[in-house]
């Protein structure tokens, strides 16, 4: 029997610039990891309902290391396609963000934008080294004509003063034989006066050459337009209607900041687009849980151009999903144990192409040791290991064996977005207090930036931690092995685990995550043992202390 409806997001939490391949009967969508190692998830799907992450296929440090890249930066809008047998993926390390200007600003806005291709025969095989391919700008896609002939697209960055910083998008000819870009490059699209035209990509149908692009931000301005021409180069027509997708005008969809699309079709001939949303709090407005990925049929008129297949361009919850015989995949485990020698597919690390550096899963077996390193929030050597919030309402909780010998010393359970949005509950080492614990939170939208709890005294040994989110609100609690648990009387505010709560100019483009981190910035690498993590989605709990 086949499923009646897709629910959106199709992958829920932090999952943004979704590109999409069918192969067969198997559809892979990659997403951004940005920061977060390794880099580029990719998630499989046989009916475009049920979803498992796969693999993430940049793992090695020929392929990406982003040591020193600023947060929201690494990993951005990979491109996947399959030709000649390969499967092939565009990426883009980003170095520096620089300013934040938007259309003819002044001001300085110089950034770094490195992009890459690698290939595989294998979707969750071994992917090759990175081919360097440009620095103009970000956002790249690779078109395979049916010619043989092959394109690479991005947008076209311009720092210059009372210039717009989205200068267009840039087309020029791939050599897969030379390794490199050949021929002129040259601009096939300027925007419109929505602004800041990113995220493009090629299609070709019926003699026509169509580009999809991104405009209005990646915030609630965001929008996908389409344009279209008969020779790749150009000159591209603008779409009647503009926008093709977008929630701009809608503050009553459940899905919002819809952009940044992607096309696919099924084997009978249906078309589905792919793009990013994000679903605010209901009472904050903050998209706690990042920029997620959704889905929604589309359909070719008459007059040649795609539009939603009811015509209205709104982003939809529920889309009708293609006669394929469903095929749900086993639900992953609640806890993980940490028995392997690898982590679980769900957890990431920040940066680092060496990971022993960070932890381990065999030093100790059966636990995550992680060795304590730089200070949280740094962009180079941060112990931190954690998994995304795919959910408004969960809890999650870890058992950790941790003696501190002085305040340089700190370990626990961190809820984290990045270095100046957290909250932290750690055990550390006072002078007066002897071992204890406390929260650290980053705070983006206060006069001061970071904010410490009183100290509560805890007897050595094994302790466990735990947290409790409800939206935007946020409860820890600890207990020593086996006794009650007890609840720290602060509540902590969620909402600033969100890209829009932030100081003015820096990117913020990922999401929340829970995890375990350690640090030790005397730099002995005092470590702290992690014996299992637990985290399970649930319904709203008006008072998640209780028993």
């Amino acid at each position: 029997m086949t499923a009646a409806v897709i629910r959106n997001p199709i992958l829920p939490g932090f999952n943004p610039d979704p590109s999409i391949v069918r192969v067969g009967e198997d559809f892979y969508v990659a997403t951004s990891t940005f920061e977060w190692f390794p880099g580029v998830q990719i998630h499989h799907s046989r009916d475009l309902v049920n979803w498992r992450l796969l693999t993430r296929p940049l793992r090695r440090a020929s392929q990406l290391n982003m040591l020193g890249d600023p947060d929201s930066c690494g990993v951005w809008a990979p491109c996947l396609t399959h030709a000649d047998g390969l499967f092939w993926l565009i990426y883009t390390d980003v170095k520096r963000y620089g300013r934040t200007t938007v259309g003819g600003a002044s001001g300085a806005s110089l950034r770094d934008f490195h992009n890459y291709l690698v290939t595989s025969p294998k979707i969750d095989g071994e992917w090759s080294d990175p081919i360097y391919m440009n620095a103009s700008g970000f956002d790249p896609s690779l078109f395979h004509d049916d010619d043989g002939r092959k394109w690479f697209v991005n947008q076209l960055w311009d720092h210059r003063p009372a210039r717009n910083r989205f200068a267009g998008i840039v087309l020029q000819e791939y050599s897969h034989e030379a390794r490199a870009l050949v021929g002129e490059r040259k601009v096939i699209f300027e925007g419109t006066a929505l602004g800041l035209t990113e995220a493009p990509h090629l299609y070709k149908r019926d003699g026509w050459y169509h580009l999809v692009t991104a405009e209005g931000g990646t915030g609630w301005n965001h929008a996908v337009t389409m344009a279209r021409s008969r020779t790749i180069d150009g000159p591209y027509e603008l779409h009647p209607d503009r926008y093709v997708l977008s929630a701009r005008h809608r503050p009553d969809s459940p899905l919002q900041r819809a952009g940044h699309a992607d096309l696919v079709e099924t084997a009978d001939g249906r078309t589905y687009a792919v793009y990013l949303c994000g679903r605010p709090l209901p009472n904050r407005g903050r998209c706690v849980l990042g920029r997620e990925t959704a889905i929604q049929e589309m359909a070719w008129g008459e007059d040649g151009w795609l539009r939603t297949t009811d015509g209205e361009g709104i982003p939809q919850f529920e889309v009708p999903a293609p006669d394929l015989p469903p095929h749900p995949w086993p639900a992953a485990p609640a806890r993980a144990d940490f028995d392997a020698p690898e982590l679980p597919i769900d957890f990431q690390w920040l940066r680092s192409p060496w990971p022993d550096e960070l932890f381990s899963l065999t030093e100790r077996p059966g636990f995550l040791r992680l060795f304590g390193r730089e200070s949280i929030g740094s962009v180079f050597r941060q112990a931190l290991v954690a998994r995304r919030q795919q959910a408004f309402c969960y809890g999650a909780a870890t058992l950790m064996e941790f003696e501190p010998e002085h305040f340089q010393q700190a370990a626990g359970l961190v809820c984290y977005y990045g270095g100046t949005k957290f909250h932290y509950l750690h055990v550390t080492h006072d002078a007066e207090w002897g071992r204890c614990l406390q929260v650290m939170s980053a705070l983006p939208d206060q006069a001061q930036g970071d904010a410490f709890t009183r100290p509560v005294p805890v007897p050595p040994g094994p302790i466990e931690l735990r947290v409790e989110v409800d939206y935007e609100r946020l409860r820890f609690g600890w207990r020593m092995a086996g006794g009650p648990w007890a609840w720290l009387p602060e509540q902590f505010d969620a909402s600033v685990l969100s890209d829009e709560a932030t100081q003015p100019g820096l990117p913020n483009f990922t999401g929340a995550f829970v995890g375990v981190a350690c640090q030790d910035t005397s730099g002995a690498r005092k470590p702290a043992d992690f014996d299992w993590f637990d985290y399970q989605e649930r319904p709203y709990r008006p008072d998640p202390t209780a028993p």
